[in-house]
């Protein structure tokens, strides 16, 4: 009984110990670097390397209403009700397509978007794209390792190869000008988050263990030239705009391969589907699209908090078409 109470007393000890050395590791770093969230301004209290408060990380939600069942698009349920469950011959919702998946012009297997690009998950964007943000970054991309899990059962890896994660690359200018990628960033997080929780993982549509940790292959795919900023073009246009923009140069690393394409945000699908197409024709078996937000005019940001207007950028992402 009396090691027993040593040990409790010893684990308890060590515990209040860590708070305590937490609370005090907190306040210094308050003390030697004040600063505000990104989003909300509010002064931050405890070491936060993501630069944003509990709060507002805590109102980052995945969006989890009705979407099509091919490329994520959020869709309002009273459409789904209207034409999408009854068309697809199942529950409302549950086997939707969307009007441009109907149609069967994507060249991407499947996409899935963590949330809607709207209030504090597009302020974080923006913060991360215009103001260097990588830490946020990462931790973004960790953010998406829950859409992965939406889709994982759709994943049909050969053998024990994981999938490679492929961030849409941005024009060397343009990736020159802003100092990084923000899809690599992104990518580089939803490794951390997959690997972390890798062991075990089984992929129930081939029965098999993943033999090894999930990489970031950045090498793989660029631009062949810069772009016209999509916004103001037309569908066609946006789809002309980017056709034939990206080139395989190591097609080795990707032949049979599953390649999950890694983007900040999603609007019309074509920069994403330009992108799977050229990875298809190099010998990819399936290309599988996750983005951070999915833009649509179906859910716009038409009343964003007072703390998202010092950013100063627009709803529709035309910099980041600039590439």
């Amino acid at each position: 009984m009396a090691l027993r109470f040593i040990s409790r007393s010893g684990t308890r000890l060590r515990s209040v110990s860590y708070s305590v050395l937490r609370e005090l590791a907190d306040s210094l770093f308050a003390v030697a670097f004040p600063t505000s969230c990104l989003l909300c301004q509010c002064e931050l209290t405890e070491a936060n390397w993501s630069g944003v408060c509990p709060d507002c990380w805590e109102s980052l939600r995945p969006w989890a209403g009705a979407a099509c069942s091919r490329c994520g698009l959020p869709i309002a349920s009273d459409q789904v009700t209207q034409s999408g469950g009854e068309e697809s011959g199942g529950a409302a919702g549950s086997d939707v397509l969307c009007g441009q998946c109907r149609t069967g012009e994507y060249e991407f297997d499947l996409a899935r978007s963590y949330g809607v690009y709207a209030g504090a998950l597009r302020a974080a964007i923006l913060q991360l794209k215009f103001h260097r943000r990588e830490r946020l970054g990462r931790k973004l991309g960790e953010a998406l390792s829950r859409a992965w899990v939406e889709i994982e059962n759709k994943i049909e890896p050969r053998g024990h190869e994981p999938p490679l994660l492929v961030p849409v690359p941005l024009h060397p200018s343009r990736e020159r000008e802003r100092g990084f990628n923000q899809a690599e960033l992104l990518a580089q997080g939803l490794a951390r988050g997959l690997n972390r929780g890798r062991r075990g993982r089984t992929s129930e549509a081939s029965g098999s263990v993943w033999g090894r940790r999930v990489r970031v292959e950045a090498s793989s795919v660029r631009r062949a030239r810069p772009t016209l900023p999509q916004a103001g073009l037309s569908l066609s246009g946006r789809q002309e705009n980017v056709r034939g923009v990206f080139e395989v140069r190591r097609p080795e690393r990707l032949r049979d391969r599953v390649v999950v394409l890694v983007d900040d945000v999603m609007t019309t699908g074509w920069t994403a589907s330009a992108c799977a197409g050229a990875l298809k024709r190099a010998g990819a078996q399936q290309v599988v699209v996750l983005t951070v937000a999915r833009a649509t005019p179906q859910f716009p940001d038409a009343a964003p908090s007072p703390h998202h207007e010092p950013f100063g950028e627009p709803v529709d992402d035309s910099s980041r078409e600039r590439q």
